[in-house]
């Protein structure tokens, strides 16, 4: 979908589909200038008790050939409750109330408040994100009527650079998307370096792919503990953009790559969601979303290193016990007291082997904790960070995307639920800030002076309902805040 701003006001625009957003007790220009164009609109909208309240929607289905074929007429609610995440979702109910129209939707809101190149962004984006779906497993994919254009109309000239890296942003979640959704018999970890090989062909990146011997060689006995009880061999992902010109600042992202996590022999029972872990990989798949976003917008004086240790979680004779000491490639010894908390033995080899690049700043994302899932529920993700200044900026990137996230303790006492009675640590805590002490483990394996940030997106991987721009299943969570905190570090 082509998103433009329209050269055409309200009252000439001419299109498929016209959607516009009215704030509550609005009697202002929007308004007032559809009454004029549409005769009998004020009274229609009284019949339906149409008030503007958040939320409410009203579709009429035109005659005349000269307009629109179908208005929409969108409630806002009150005014300073209207957000830009408010903007994005308005937009996204534009998208979905233009299907069965293939010409262009034209969307009006009241974009006065933000900035224009944040809102022009967020409109198109939520505009293409809403109308992705995933039919690729189905035998006869269902036939779909969408716009093949956009148009923003009221916003100023000057928004049109708002919309410039809107489509490589929407391949990148696209992407995590895809293969969070697709089963892990079709995501393997090979899989997973076969997307990375394809991005560094696509777009001129860097690649290097550890095999286990590679990994065995530099030490990797946390992360190829956690393989060892697969049939598939595990891919060690180190995929590099290197900008033209003067490198300024040198970043480093880290997915959790679980392409499916039975729980080892601390197998997941009950209302574990066994069948879900396909997307115990969603870590990984923001990072290399973000990856190709990044690639394509090819920001200056930033190199960015993704790192990714893929692997599953599976249980045969040759798996990991609960109680094994493994020894991760710094030497730390740890005590494996639940098989199920893989991730961050994965991890831990992954942030090691990220610092030895020297990077300014290390953000590692993972499916990694129930514990944050039930602190924050489904729409926020916690973050973690020994640097205030990275954690500042995660969280402003993390705000223009309309991504929830929200900052952590990194209660250094609670580090003392990792001691073991044998190894250097244990991989687990007790229950009570268990997203806490993951943090913490994690942190241990961050070069010093490093700065660094953890986000759990285990509640905002998927969605089972779809929320905003996000159709049901899986978001892409994490792509768009990574892109605006890289592309903010090249300013």
């Amino acid at each position: 979908m082509r998103p433009s701003l329209s050269s055409a006001a309200l009252q000439d625009w001419n299109g498929d589909v016209l959607v516009v957003g009215l704030l509550k007790d609005d009697a202002g220009t929007s308004r007032g200038t559809l009454e004029q164009r549409f005769s009998g609109l004020g009274s229609a909208l009284e019949q339906q008790d149409f008030k503007a309240k958040s939320g409410e929607q009203v579709v009429f289905n035109l005659l005349d050939p000269q307009g629109p074929k179908r208005l929409v007429v969108l409630g806002l609610g009150e005014p300073e409750a209207f957000t830009l995440t408010s903007l994005r979702s308005a937009a996204a109910k534009a998208a979905k109330a233009s299907s069965g129209f293939t010409g262009s939707l034209g969307l009006q809101l009241p974009w006065d408040g933000f900035e224009p190149n944040a809102a022009a962004a967020a409109a198109a984006e939520a505009v293409r994100l809403a109308l992705y779906a995933d039919q690729r497993f189905r035998k006869e994919p269902e036939p779909r009527r969408l716009p093949e254009a956009v148009e923003l109309i009221g916003l100023p000239s000057a928004a049109e650079a708002g919309l410039d890296g809107v489509s490589a942003d929407c391949a990148g979640v696209e992407l995590a998307r895809q293969l969070v959704a697709a089963p892990p018999n079709e995501v393997t970890p090979k899989v997973l370096a076969d997307t990375a090989q394809q991005l560094a062909k696509d777009h001129n990146l860097q690649l290097t792919v550890l095999e286990r011997s590679d990994c065995e060689t530099r030490g990797m006995g946390a992360y190829l503990s956690v393989s060892q009880g697969s049939d598939l061999e595990p891919k060690f992902i180190h995929l590099v953009y290197k900008p033209s010109g003067d490198i300024k600042r040198r970043l480093a992202l880290v997915g959790k790559g679980l392409t499916f996590d039975s729980g080892g022999y601390n197998l997941k029972v009950g209302g574990a969601q066994i069948d879900m872990m396909k997307f115990d990989m969603g870590g990984s798949a923001a990072v290399l979303g973000a990856m190709r976003s990044i690639a394509e917008r090819r920001p200056a004086g930033v190199e960015v290193h993704m790192v990714v240790a893929a692997c599953e979680n599976m249980i045969n004779g040759s798996a990991v016990h609960p109680g094994d000491i493994v020894t991760a490639a710094d030497g730390t010894t740890i005590e494996i007291n639940n098989t199920d908390a893989e991730g961050r033995l994965t991890l831990a080899d992954a942030l090691l082997f990220a610092c030895e690049q020297k990077p300014d700043a290390v953000v590692d994302l993972a499916t990694l904790t129930g514990a944050c899932v039930v602190a924050l529920g489904d729409e926020m993700a916690g973050f973690w960070s020994n640097d205030e200044v990275l954690a500042e900026g995660l969280q402003g990137a993390a705000d223009t995307a309309c991504e929830g996230l929200w900052r952590m303790p990194l209660r250094k006492s609670y580090k003392d639920g990792l001691k073991s009675k044998l190894a250097d640590m244990k991989n687990t805590g007790p229950r009570p800030g268990g997203s806490i002490t993951a943090a913490l483990f994690l942190e241990h394996f961050v070069a010093k002076g490093t700065a660094w940030a953890h986000i759990d997106i285990a509640g905002t991987v998927w969605s089972d309902k779809g929320r905003g721009a996000d159709p049901p299943g899986a978001t892409g969570y994490g792509v768009r805040t990574l892109v605006n905190w890289v592309c903010n570090q090249a300013a």
